[in-house]
């Protein structure tokens, strides 16, 4: 049984290869269909009798002229049908009986149907029917009524309505098609899509992590090294805020890496991601840095969304940082978080007197971190974009600029419910502009 089927697979696809060599086929088919039929006479009994009658020379002519035209049904569909309709017509007006000529114009108005929009099929269709009914009616010696004239216009219609419902078919199996391709393409782009945000967000991460802890680590060799010889016992101490700040630097490089292993790994971390409940922490790291730091949070026992919490802190976080590079000596931090409705508001100011060219986006290009115009030695940091970048993403709002009478602002709008599955728009950062 399995080799017969498959032997009617690879016979079916050798015919849908080659379409020319299926329609001789059924050329050939069909003149052998009607050359039989003409032996066939009709009669007045209970059924047609064989070996009362022969086909005429001129209706074997016109059944291969008409089986010749099948050949080509595929290529003119129309141009078949007109011509083995007239065919059929001439049948029925020269010859009594007529031979089955009409079985050649079934077999192309069913092309047509099949080929066709319905419209066609329905002009094609009736106008078929009636011509070759009504040339079946009047020149044919039977009467009007009788089954064969009936059987003319019975074949005719049926072949339009086949045809129809096999183009319908095919249409329909077309759309399920090109929808399932259009799905497929749909959720590859769509895997694209999020693999390009996850990297955003992970590059976002690192940039945190580093731009943070070497700044502390930076901040405090060069106290070691400035004390080193007068005073071992703060030059020791600052070496200890490098140790702690280089391993929280390594841990939280180990959480943000481990994000990409495979899931199971046993070495995978399992730490939260840091949040405003270790805000005290982070705060902590700045005092001992050098930079004096004011916090004042509302509803402190009030938890935020996971996302909303982590952007709040990497805020505060990347700001600081700022602070501490760009603000100079003697500065001061305030930071202030506030449930405000459905948002929540984080600000980080302070009063640092840093030349404008060395603040970040403080330049005459509004850029972050030293971007165009800043002329400093931090060009090409991406610190503010990367906070826009992080606030815009949940649907939030952050600006940051230089305060009225020094100093300078980051405020950043959080909604409480973040957006986290919409599309990340990483343009719309460098759109927003800075208020002075």
């Amino acid at each position: 049984m399995t080799t017969l089927s498959s032997g009617f697979a690879r016979a079916r696809r050798w015919l849908r290869d080659h379409p020319l060599a299926f329609d001789a086929a059924l050329a050939l088919g069909a003149l052998v269909a009607m050359i039989c039929g003409s032996f066939a006479d009709p009669g007045t009994g209970h059924g047609p009798t064989f070996g009362t009658r022969t086909p005429e020379p001129f209706s074997v002519l016109l059944m291969v002229l008409a089986a010749l035209a099948l050949v080509l049904r595929r290529r003119r569909p129309r141009a078949v049908l007109a011509a083995t309709g007239a065919l059929s017509a001439a049948e029925y007006v020269l010859m009594d009986p007529p031979a089955p000529v009409i079985m050649s114009t079934v077999v192309a108005l069913y092309t047509v149907a099949s080929r066709t929009d319905r419209p066609t099929t329905w002009r094609v269709g009736l106008l078929s029917m009636g011509a070759l009914t009504a040339a079946a009616m009047v020149f044919g010696s039977t009467p009007w009524y009788s089954q064969e004239n009936l059987g003319v216009f019975a074949w005719t219609g049926m072949a339009g309505a086949a045809g129809d419902a096999v183009r319908s078919r095919r249409a329909f199996v077309d759309a399920i098609r090109e929808r399932a391709e259009r799905a497929e393409r749909t959720r590859e782009e769509e895997a694209r899509r999020r693999v390009a945000e996850e990297r955003l967000r992970i590059a976002r991460d690192l940039h945190d992590v580093v731009a943070h802890h070497i700044a502390l680590v930076n901040v405090q060799a060069g106290v070691a090294a400035h004390v080193m010889d007068k005073r071992p016992d703060q030059a020791k101490e600052a070496l200890a805020h490098v140790r702690d700040a280089s391993r929280s630097a390594l841990n939280e490089l180990r959480v943000t890496v481990g994000l990409l292993r495979q899931q199971g790994d046993p070495e995978a971390p399992t730490e939260p991601a840091p949040g405003l409940a270790v805000l005290g922490e982070l705060v902590a790291t700045f005092r001992n840095a050098g930079l004096p730091v004011e916090v004042a949070c509302a509803d402190r026992g009030v938890r935020l969304p996971a996302a909303v919490d982590l952007a709040a802190y990497r805020v505060i976080q990347e700001a600081l940082t700022n602070v501490r590079k760009h603000a100079g000596a003697g500065a001061r931090a305030e930071v202030s978080v506030v449930r405000v409705g459905a948002t929540a508001e984080v600000t980080v100011l302070d009063n640092g007197r840093g030349s404008a060219g060395r603040r970040p986006g403080a330049g005459p290009g509004g850029a972050a971190d030293g971007g165009p115009g800043s002329g400093g030695p931090d060009s090409g940091g991406h610190g503010l974009v990367g906070m826009r970048e992080r606030v815009t993403a949940l649907g939030g709002a952050l600006t940051a600029g230089p305060r009225y009478g020094g100093g300078f602002r980051v405020h950043a709008i959080l909604p409480v419910e973040a957006r986290t599955g919409g599309p990340e728009r990483p343009g719309t950062a460098g759109g927003t502009g800075l208020r002075r």
